[in-house]
């Protein structure tokens, strides 16, 4: 699928990125949170799946083992737990920094936009010294699509099928890496233009896009 969406040409370029499983492996992080939040509830979780699923917003997770009434409130704790309990565990993926310097490197812009609410995510990045310029928490799926055509991205990257969605909204290219739970024919079926094994491929990608843009 390409842009729909037409630039100016002075416009700088802009990428924009998800977060979990696809900047960084908060699987680690995330599973610590859950602990917290299984010893404070009693309520059983099955952790290992919850991180083999990352992608949707944290209600819609807590829905799957907590009534409707009791999700926000699960939600607040475990929300409360995840700085102390998930920052630390979590790393950066392969090639993540290099990719958000390479978008720096060509004069361009690059920003996170995540399901992950805002504070958190920037806890993230400043603790693994990733330092995009804008982070956008929140979103999920369709409505990434909104942020990221509001910030004037030509490029979005991420790991899931909702993430293509939300670049396909924008009129952005979906480039998917297959870090987090979508395979690769997963992401060529909902619409990706590219996919990459993961970010260490993305450099020379993201070069390659520019040279031809600049055709």
């Amino acid at each position: 699928m390409a842009s729909t969406v037409q630039y100016p040409a002075h416009q700088p370029l802009t990428v924009g990125f998800d977060l979990d499983m696809t900047l960084i492996d908060s699987r680690p992080g995330i599973a610590a949170a859950y602990r917290v939040l299984v010893a404070k509830t009693g309520v059983p979780i099955d952790i290992d799946l919850v991180v083999s699923r990352l992608g949707p917003p944290l209600e819609a997770e807590l829905a799957n083992w907590f009534p409707a009434a009791e999700v926000p409130a699960a939600a607040d704790l475990y929300r409360a737990a995840y700085p102390d309990h998930a920052i630390a565990p979590s790393t950066a993926l392969a090639g993540a920094r290099e990719s958000v310097a390479a978008v720096r490197a060509l004069g361009g812009r690059a920003i996170v936009v995540t399901a992950k609410n805002e504070p958190h995510a920037k806890l993230h990045l400043s603790y693994l010294g990733i330092e995009p310029d804008t982070v956008i928490g929140s979103l999920w799926a369709e409505a990434k699509g909104e942020a990221l055509r509001d910030q004037g991205a030509r490029v979005y990257v991420g790991d899931h099928t909702g993430d293509v969605r939300g670049a396909r909204v924008a009129g952005a290219l979906s480039v998917a890496v297959t870090t987090g739970p979508c395979d690769a024919a997963e992401l060529r079926t909902a619409g990706a233009d590219v996919v990459l094994e993961d970010l260490t491929g993305f450099p020379a990608w993201l070069a390659a896009f520019a040279e031809e843009q600049a055709a």
